[in-house]
């Protein structure tokens, strides 16, 4: 597990600022967004569009979700528990941020999917959060063009859900999405040059198993994947955190990430672990810290941990896709990509 970095009054090492780096792949350069003060007319212009197209899309989304009977909760910005993102394969935290206060210790969130277990199991059936989270990428992430530091996630739970039931909710509001957006912001969509390249997609989307695309295309499979699929499409059976359902006898996981062509993923989810044994077992076998997660065990334990499923949209990542941009920095108004830490 990657250990915990104590930051008094939750402050980070600055670092200097690079303008453009090269991929591992050397295939192409991603610049590194710039500040809005250093963008050119043009350049402020295509921001405004990409705010509008971010407007509608939240707009829409959180429509979608309070239609079919979610309840839109508030975000927590620090608590002692947040998801741990180990032994996720796909993490890459550099360290994380603490801060003392009122005597205890407590985290920013990278996640927060525990508090979702809790809220659905406990008292709201059907939630949905906007929620703010911070991890500290390793600074080669800002090469990936896909990762920021600081980042917005449309959460959401449901007890009782079927994975199925959320992969089917989640191609509705995907659908949905696309369909308005070509309907209603044409004009943002052209000036962007993506107005042909979105297309409606027929459901079911198509799915992938991870083991069998890494078996085909080795442990790089995502990047294979987003060059050969032409719609939106599902990977499940992906090896992770605690909390994704694992069947113990095959060693499948009841999981699934929402892959977009020629992007790649953006969105996580899966059906919950919710017996204690289980939980306990993988916290075991991945050396998880136990005592960052006393409560959830503590109500595992007693039986009050319902059986759920859920996903997080990567809010960034999603209006990337739809605009074509190249860097998911440029979506935020003031970009937070690794290794760089701009004056706003």
């Amino acid at each position: 597990m990657v250990p915990g970095t104590s930051v008094k009054g939750a402050r980070i090492e600055e670092n200097t600022l690079k303008t453009q780096i090269s991929t591992d792949d050397s295939r192409i350069a991603v610049d590194i967004p710039k500040s809005l003060d250093k963008l050119s007319e043009a350049e402020l212009d295509r921001k405004s569009c990409i705010g509008r197209v971010m407007t509608y899309t939240l707009s829409n989304l959180t429509n979608y979700f309070t239609v079919n009977g979610f309840q839109w909760l508030l975000p927590v910005a620090l608590s002692k528990s947040t998801d741990p993102l180990w032994p996720d394969p796909g993490a890459s935290i550099d360290k994380r941020i603490e801060v003392d206060i009122y005597g205890e210790t407590v985290r920013t969130t990278s996640s927060m999917i525990v508090h979702k277990l809790i809220a659905s199991s406990l008292a709201y059936p059907k939630l949905f959060i906007l929620s703010p989270n911070i991890r500290i990428e390793k600074a080669e992430r800002a090469k990936t063009g896909k990762h920021i530091y600081e980042f917005t996630q449309l959460d959401f739970e449901a007890r009782s859900a079927t994975s199925s039931d959320i992969m089917r909710l989640v191609e509705g509001a995907v659908t949905g999405l696309v369909e308005s957006l070509k309907k209603d912001r044409v004009d943002d969509l052209k000036l962007l040059g993506r107005y042909e390249a979105l297309r409606i997609t027929k459901q079911p989307f198509a799915t992938y198993d991870a083991a069998k695309l890494e078996e085909k295309y080795g442990p790089g499979w995502e990047a294979e994947l987003i060059d050969e699929i032409k719609e939106p499409s599902w990977v499940v059976n992906i090896p992770r955190e605690f909390y994704d359902y694992e069947d113990f006898e095959t060693g499948r996981w009841d999981n699934y990430d929402l892959m977009m062509p020629g992007y790649g993923e953006v969105l996580s989810g899966s059906r919950r672990e919710c017996e204690y044994p289980k939980m306990l077992a993988k916290m075991d076998r991945e050396n998880v810290r136990k005592e960052n997660f006393t409560l959830i065990l503590k109500l595992a334990k007693e039986g009050r941990i319902r059986p759920t499923a859920g996903a997080g949209i990567g809010v960034e990542r999603i209006v990337g896709w739809i605009t074509g941009a190249k860097h998911i920095g440029e979506i935020q108004p003031f970009p937070k990509v690794p290794g760089t830490v701009y004056e706003l």
